[in-house]
């Protein structure tokens, strides 16, 4: 078993290799602003234990405190270059046995035995709304047994397969948490793009599906709802070969790899 990859919901996954368990973007909340959680459970105590965690931008539901704080002391948590300065109550949950470690584009860190190479994103990562232009957006590549590419949040950029190098597995954001897509993000068809230029064995599709504006059920429903089966459509198109799973909140698959 090279790796497994459980889908938690939004950004949030469990990427085990090797033995060892990376948590991405962790967010445990039922309500965040004015995002309400509509789809799937609350990730159970389980999910919060991770030897190393990798955030991959400073926005609030990618950069959650209170979901940071339920992590054991000890844990190791990669976070942008600069985040310390630009959300200071992280220098506080350091305090408390976290161990922080800020990486840029290109930096490498070993987690027991595990490298993880931080990668460039094409998002805005500085914290909403008023925060400077102080981190980059990252993207993340756990390689133990396999290559495993989490892509955080981020547009298609056309040095993405270089930027990014071989991978096996590829978690890709296809949709958000709103009727509307902005600069810097992939939807289902901009995803199988970057799908088809990666060239993985195997993909996960996330973001997408999980939290929603209240109130605003009516409003492009099917940028809620359908992100995920569009994403497996366009990946039969654009990368054939790519074995696509289909996660429910939860789930969890073992992509077959050849390493």
């Amino acid at each position: 078993m090279p790796v497994e990859i459980t889908w938690w919901g939004h950004a949030t996954c469990t990427v085990e290799d090797s033995g060892v368990r990376f948590l991405t973007d962790p967010l445990f909340a039922r309500r965040l602003a004015h995002l309400r959680r509509r789809r799937g459970e609350l990730p159970p105590p389980e999910a919060a234990r991770a030897e190393a965690v990798l955030v991959s931008h400073l926005h609030a539901d990618h950069l959650h405190l209170p979901s940071l704080a339920r992590l054991a002391p000890g844990t190791r948590v990669l976070v942008p270059a600069g985040a310390p300065r630009a959300v200071p109550a992280l220098r506080r949950l350091d305090g408390r046995g976290l161990r922080l470690t800020e990486v840029a584009p290109g930096d490498e860190v070993e987690v027991e035995g595990v490298t993880v190479r931080a990668v460039p994103a094409l998002h805005d990562g500085r914290r909403l709304p008023l925060g400077p232009h102080r981190s980059p957006a990252l993207g993340y590549v756990v390689e133990g047994e396999a290559r495993t590419y989490f892509a955080g949040d981020t547009g298609l950029f056309d040095d993405m397969a270089e930027a990014v190098g071989p991978v096996d597995v590829a978690l890709l954001p296809v949709g958000g948490w709103g009727p509307y897509l902005g600069h810097g993000h992939l939807d289902a068809g901009r995803a199988a793009q970057a799908l088809a230029a990666l060239s993985p064995a195997a993909a996960v599709p996330v973001h997408y599906g999980t939290y929603w504006p209240i109130g605003m059920d009516a409003v492009r429903p099917h940028e809620f709802h359908a992100p995920g089966d569009e994403f497996v459509r366009h990946a039969a198109r654009l990368a054939p070969k790519v074995a696509v799973h289909l996660l429910g909140h939860g789930e969890r698959v073992r992509p077959e790899v050849a390493r």
